[in-house]
């Protein structure tokens, strides 16, 4: 039912997004923002067919499923108010003086649209991350037509979701070409996409192999282009001493359920744990173990993904000095994942590159130091993260300066007592890092600053006023947050 599209067939419609960018390209904020707002309703019109076709291809449970569409509609209108309110845009001013020698040109910048945006959806997040996902509205916000590029572990969801947008196109009278879906099991589709002289920038959610290649393919054009690829990492927690003396059976809790939470398939699992040996570490690791049992095991997205994780597993608990302390016992069926918790000595994991890498599903290493310089040594070694994680008291942090210092420098998003799944849709969220956790730790795939991914800056020096865009006037039509000789206002420009 659903074939690969030809090249011939992608340059067809192609030109139409680039003639679709020409327009679309000056509607106003408003207008984009009311095109997202009616996207939103009609996803939420699919009603039950959405979640019953997304339950069938994905096997994430119903109550799952339904949060994670409330999440996407939310996203949608909260970017269209992002993107009508216009603060992303960066408008700044500074007015020119004539009566200088030599004279000051008046100059005013803002952001404007990159151009069409190729968005590849993400496995595990069909509606969140994939077809109408973040990368796609933030697109649209910015004023860019989006070709999505169907994932083909949920082509069905894809197309539902892909026809819902459309239909917002047609009610809101887009230009023809605002939004393109295509099908590509073949890697050459994504190649020639992110190949193709028309496409602008690339958004990606997955593995680091997909990712990194994407990447590479981008930077070996005639015109290389950005991409935004967020690529997931091993998300470590530490475990401080004091707060594993004082809470070990809350850490526990807190970390059993994360790692296992959707069968761990998540970009933000904590697949490390850093923790110091002794007594407290002793009765963290009984009590973790003790709440595993409890968790029974069920089908992870598809077979591709269980058959991925088992053997990136058992590359991992294969290597030398690591130890299984958990796996579950029950009886598996061929796509369901294999909570695993494994041990390695902090001495070790420093000089096997292998035991750095993600392991996507129910999967935690924990490394056991043997002193507080150890594990500096371990955070030192790290690469780029999206989370890093600090379980710790505030005689914890005190004590341990160096440690809070360097995880700083490996994450997006620094946490203190709590877990790295959960990630809220917010204009303070990070959901980025530095490489390979992502491609530009500069920006966020979460929150209404990842508008300014699609974006560049322009810069207009003595244009007169009437000529200017809207957003640059003097009289401010919009109403937007403006940076005018340096000073932060919504105000009117007095050129009286």
């Amino acid at each position: 039912m659903y074939t690969d599209h030809s090249t011939t067939e992608i340059d067809t419609l192609l030109a139409k997004s680039a003639a679709a960018f020409f327009q679309y390209k000056n509607f106003s904020l408003k207008e984009r923002a009311h095109f997202m707002r009616v996207i939103a309703s009609e996803i939420e019109a699919l009603g039950e067919e959405l979640i019953a076709t997304a339950h069938k291809e994905t096997h994430l449970s119903e109550k799952r499923l339904y949060a994670e569409r409330k999440r996407t509609i939310f996203q949608w209108n909260s970017y269209a108010d992002a993107a009508e309110q216009g603060n992303w845009l960066e408008a700044r001013i500074d007015l020119g003086d004539e009566d200088k020698t030599p004279a000051k040109p008046d100059l005013r910048k803002m952001l404007v649209p990159l151009g069409p945006v190729v968005v590849f959806g993400a496995s595990n997040f069909p509606f969140a991350y994939s077809t109408a996902g973040g990368d796609t509205a933030c697109a649209f916000a910015a004023g860019c037509p989006v070709i999505v590029k169907a994932h083909p572990a949920h082509v069905e969801t894809s197309t539902l979701v892909a026809q819902a947008i459309s239909k917002a196109a047609e009610k809101c009278n887009m230009p023809e070409g605002i939004f393109t879906h295509i099908y590509g099991a073949d890697f050459k589709v994504g190649e020639y996409l992110v190949k193709h002289d028309e496409v602008k920038a690339v958004g990606f959610t997955g593995s680091y192999g997909g990712g990194r290649a994407l990447f590479d393919l981008a930077a070996q054009r005639k015109a290389p282009i950005p991409v935004f690829a967020e690529m997931g990492s091993v998300n470590p927690v530490f475990l401080l001493p004091d707060k594993l003396q004082q809470n070990y059976q809350w850490a526990a809790e807190k970390l059993a359920y994360s790692i296992t939470q959707d069968m761990g398939q998540f970009c933000t699992n904590p697949g490390l744990m850093i923790a110091i040996k002794g007594d407290a570490l002793d009765k963290y690791v009984k009590q973790l173990l003790i709440n595993l049992h409890e968790v029974m095991p069920s089908k992870m997205l598809h077979k591709g993904i269980a058959r991925n994780y088992i053997n990136n597993m058992q590359t991992a608990i294969t290597q030398r000095h690591v130890d299984v302390l958990y796996q579950s016992n029950n009886k598996l069926g061929e796509e369901d994942g294999m909570v695993t918790i494994a041990k390695v000595p902090g001495k070790y994991f420093l000089n096997n590159i292998q035991l750095h890498q993600e392991v996507f599903g129910p999967y935690s290493l924990l490394v056991e130091c043997s002193d507080e310089a150890e594990m500096l040594k371990i955070a030192q070694r790290l690469e780029g993260q999206l989370t890093a994680t600090l379980m710790a008291t505030a005689a914890d942090i005190n004590h341990n300066p160096a440690l809070v210092n360097v995880l700083r420098e490996k994450c997006g998003r620094f946490i203190m007592n709590s877990v790295p799944t959960g990630v809220e849709v917010a204009l303070a969220m990070q959901h980025g890092g530095p490489f390979p956790a992502c491609t530009d730790s500069r920006f966020t795939a979460v929150g209404a600053d990842g508008i300014k991914r699609f974006a560049r800056p322009v810069s207009y020096q003595n244009w007169t006023n009437e000529l200017l865009p809207d957003e640059l006037k003097n009289e401010n039509p919009l109403g937007i947050w403006r940076t005018v000789n340096n000073e932060l206002n919504q105000a009117a420009i007095d050129k009286a």
